[in-house]
């Protein structure tokens, strides 16, 4: 059964995403309120010189505080691709590994949608809490982490020919 590696079953592949996904939207929010309680409107904390820094943005926009007047839409987006990309997963993903990215990824998109939903000013239209700072680039939070290592590995699944999220290898069946 070398075409089948790694394949779950349904109830199985629903756990892993929502397990997943869970714990994830969960330690973004917790690592938020530790930023909101220790960092404040002025205090950084250097950890490596300026390259490396902990400091408190509350961002009403997407990446790199771009489209800050479409927060609504950027809310309403989260919520469909949140709710579209479970019930595509829980009806095609059979493989372990797929269904880890797929609950690091709707636990990173539920992270942000939380801010969106509870923080000021209001519902659908909260501000993210962003903290991470790199020099140069941009200040982002833990569920963008998530976001961006379930994007890379889907990458690098595609690239390297395992891009079928059945947990079939390419041209190969299940025996």
């Amino acid at each position: 059964m070398a075409g089948a590696r790694g394949r779950i079953g349904w109830v199985q592949a629903v756990a892993w995403i929502g397990s997943i996904g869970v714990v994830a939207a969960a330690a973004d929010q917790a690592v938020k309120a530790w930023a909101i309680a220790r960092l404040g409107a002025d205090r950084q904390i250097d950890l490596v010189g300026d390259w490396l820094q902990l400091r408190l943005v509350r961002n009403p926009g997407a990446a790199f505080g771009r489209g800050a007047d479409w927060t609504v839409g950027f809310a309403s987006l989260a919520v469909v691709v949140l709710v579209v990309g479970l019930i595509w997963a829980a009806r095609r993903v059979r493989c372990r590994a797929w269904a880890a990215l797929v609950g690091l990824a709707a636990g990173g998109v539920a992270g942000n949608l939380i801010d969106r939903m509870v923080r000021w000013p209001g519902f659908m239209r909260g501000h993210v809490i962003d903290f991470i700072s790199l020099k140069h680039f941009a200040v982002f939070n833990l569920a963008d982490v998530c976001l961006t290592v379930a994007a890379g590995v889907l990458i690098v699944f595609c690239l390297t020919g395992r891009a079928d999220p059945t947990g079939l290898w390419p041209g190969r069946t299940a025996a």
